[in-house]
């Protein structure tokens, strides 16, 4: 059989068989993979065509531009339709320098390497790995919430760069869904969100296919998902065959055209679209067709049934120079503005590039707040919002809320000008999430993928809600804070279901996530320029509801030491080897410092470290961490109220651990201390324990 063409005039079929070459793609690399999912990508090849061909603002020698369209691929186990995508589209690779590197961002051996080691093709797409992915999906929801985060911050940037005739941003975030993301809870958050705000500038796409992986979806989700949205003040229409483009551009440009509110498009797929066999859902399994129904496939497409990775020469740079017709005049008028922008408001165009860069503005380290020695001292979730204020006023970039826990956490911004960001106002710098810890996540590394420094706040208990998308931040390298309080059982009468336990282990075994618990306002200011200095790490920054002492630094060690992950806080008198050491995070420093205190009366060489990052502690040297934690000191105890693993790496087996063994109880924090051995008796004990030892 030939190979398959089409009249250069007929720009119908020319269509069709750049979306059939899409088709056979997806069939043949998971295939090849024996591996994958081939059946979303078949289904929405029409859609995913239309959209980059006759929509997308997208420069494909440019895929960093800042002001390009946003496609986002919810359905990430559908992720050989954007690898089709950004192949047919000629998409210029960028390299970890940010320079175009000459290369494909997809090349046809990508394609052919798809699911394997090192490839740029993985199962799921991955920022970083492949240009022109735009955020890691995979967990459906993720990808949905993300997108919202890009349409903010979208709205966010044109109130702050646009001028009147001169406009840098106005794109729009397009976001292709399915089924089992209308499920899960993060998009139904994010949507609702996303609706409150009336963000125009976003666009989802419903693969409405009625396939999961048990079955039909009848067996567990049969809402009218349209009027959902329509509840949630979306602007909803309905697409009855994916394969009908016109009826999807005119959706497309309703999207377009409307200014006050998202948009919903329900698209109705059979999964497989394209096959002999309709209702073959092997692509829903993540199932290859296996290589007869592959060949009868082809043969109703008029494709070479032998063929393989076949891209006719006729569709080889057609969506590219669709692209660039569309695209190319934009980019350069961006490029005008921009200049003129760098002349009009030099700072301002500064400001910009620092943020595309992810710089910080000069010299904004030095608004890190000094406090004074203080025996009663604050609580370090108060410190910290003075210490957040003070940044945040030097890095007009950082913005941020919190789960309507603000007044509890202190993560407000309270000087002038800082505003709300709202329906009204899209300048603002507080973010209002609501009750929504999961959305918040997954939105704010949508704002961090846009150029924006976000941060989220809530009750450290509640990062069960936020696991997913503070993972998805750490495999992406965003460097979103996430503000923890209420930090341990110190929440007293509130009780188990909100004293947090497991919490700090779940953290800390995340690869790549800075977890810093700082044990008095001096270490809250640096925990808080540790993490505004990252460029490619998440960090968590986990803060006490109950006050603490401020420790006197001319008397102990410099809080500059949390840099460091852990330092000697104080210590044996000079060239004296400790013969004991107390270990402790937050606001078990202050009870740590107290038992030193004690035992230093009594003529013990003690040593207190305070550790409020254990993953920065191990990436010093081994002679660094050798000189705060000396092997030849095996006398040791661990202070921390939350649950005990982890601390045998630093106290070895036959150290002491105060620790929670078990969940904790309502009652006010004295008697709570008391029951859980948190008291200055107690750790002496050890402490001498230990000695005898």
């Amino acid at each position: 059989m030939p190979t398959p063409s089409t009249s250069s005039s007929n720009s119908h079929d020319r269509d069709q068989l750049s979306i059939n070459t899409i088709r056979t793609l997806a069939m043949d690399a998971v295939q090849k993979a024996n591996s994958g999912h081939p059946g979303t990508p078949m289904a929405l090849a029409p859609v995913g065509y239309t959209l980059w061909s006759r929509f997308l603002r997208y420069h494909p020698e440019h895929p960093d531009w800042p002001n390009r369209d946003r496609f986002v691929l919810s359905v990430g186990h559908a992720s050989m339709l954007l690898y089709s995508l950004l192949h047919l589209a000629g998409v210029v690779e960028i390299d970890e320098h940010g320079k175009a590197s000459g290369k494909p961002a997809v090349s046809l051996s990508d394609i052919e390497q798809f699911r394997q080691l090192d490839s740029k093709t993985p199962g799921h797409p991955e920022y970083r790995m492949t240009t022109g992915v735009e955020t890691t999906t995979g967990p459906l929801g993720q990808g949905c919430a993300n997108s919202v985060g890009m349409a903010m911050a979208e709205r966010w940037l044109g109130e702050r760069f646009n001028r009147p005739g001169a406009t840098l941003f106005d794109y729009k975030v397009y976001n292709l869904c399915g089924d089992g993301d209308m499920m899960e809870g993060v998009s139904s958050e994010a949507a609702s969100i996303a609706g409150h705000l009336k963000l125009a500038n976003l666009c989802w796409i419903y693969d409405n296919n009625t396939i999961t992986i048990e079955g039909h979806t009848e067996l567990a989700f049969d809402e009218d998902v349209a009027t959902r949205f329509k509840g949630y003040g979306w602007n909803t229409l309905h697409v009855t065959d994916a394969n009908d483009t016109e009826a999807l551009a005119r959706a497309l440009e309703t999207f377009r055209q409307t200014t006050d509110a998202p948009t919903l498009i329900v698209v109705d797929s059979v999964i497989g679209y394209g096959s002999p066999n309709k209702h073959n859902t092997a692509g829903a399994h993540g199932e290859p067709l296996g290589v007869d129904e592959i060949k009868l496939t082809k043969q109703a497409y008029g494709w070479p049934e032998d063929s393989s990775f076949l891209v006719p020469e006729e569709v080889r740079t057609h969506l590219r120079e669709a692209l660039l017709a569309r695209s190319a005049e934009q980019y350069e008028g961006w490029q005008r503005t921009f200049a003129s922008l760098k002349q009009s408001e030099p700072n301002l165009a500064d400001e910009f590039e620092r943020m595309r860069q992810g710089e910080m503005p000069e010299h904004w380290a030095d608004a890190q707040q000094v406090f004074d020695a203080d025996a009663k001292g604050q609580a370090t979730r108060a410190a910290g919002g003075k210490v957040l204020n003070a940044f945040a006023e030097q890095i007009p970039w950082l913005i941020g809320g919190s789960a309507d826990l603000s007044p509890s956490t202190k993560t407000n911004l309270t000087f002038e000008g800082a505003g709300s960001f709202s329906a009204k106002d899209y300048s603002g710098r507080n973010l209002h999430f609501g009750i929504r810890e999961h959305a918040m996540g997954s939105i704010a590394n949508g704002l961090a993928l846009s150029y924006i420094r976000p941060y989220t706040s809530t009750f450290l208990v509640f990062s069960d809600y936020m696991k997913p998308p503070i993972r998805l931040a750490s495999i992406m390298e965003l460097p979103v804070i996430f503000v923890f309080t209420h930090d341990s059982i110190g929440v007293g009468e509130d009780g188990p279901t909100h004293q947090p336990i497991e919490h700090l282990t779940q953290l800390r075994a995340t690869p790549g996530l800075l977890t810093l618990r700082p044990g008095d306002a001096n270490e809250t200011t640096q925990a808080w320029k540790t993490a505004l200095a990252q460029t490619n790490r998440p960090s968590c920054i986990i803060l006490s509801r109950q006050p603490m002492a401020t420790l006197d630094r001319s008397v102990y060690a410099a809080a500059e030491g949390v840099a460091q992950g852990a330092y000697v806080l104080a210590d044996a008198v000079a060239g004296q080897q400790p013969e004991v050491i107390l270990i402790a995070t937050g606001s078990e420093v202050g009870l740590a410092v107290q038992a030193y205190e004690k035992l230093k009366a009594d003529g013990v060489a003690a040593r207190v470290v305070s550790m409020p990052c254990w993953e920065l502690f191990e990436d010093q040297d081994p002679a660094y961490r050798e000189q705060v934690l000396p092997k030849a000191v095996t006398a040791r105890v661990a202070i921390e109220q939350a649950g005990p693993m982890g601390w045998d790496r630093y106290v070895g087996n036959t150290g002491a651990k105060v620790v929670m063994n078990s969940f904790g109880a309502s009652a006010p924090i004295e008697k709570l201390q008391a029951k859980f051995g948190f008291t200055v008796d107690n750790v002496v004990k050890l402490a001498r324990e230990q000695m005898q030892k």
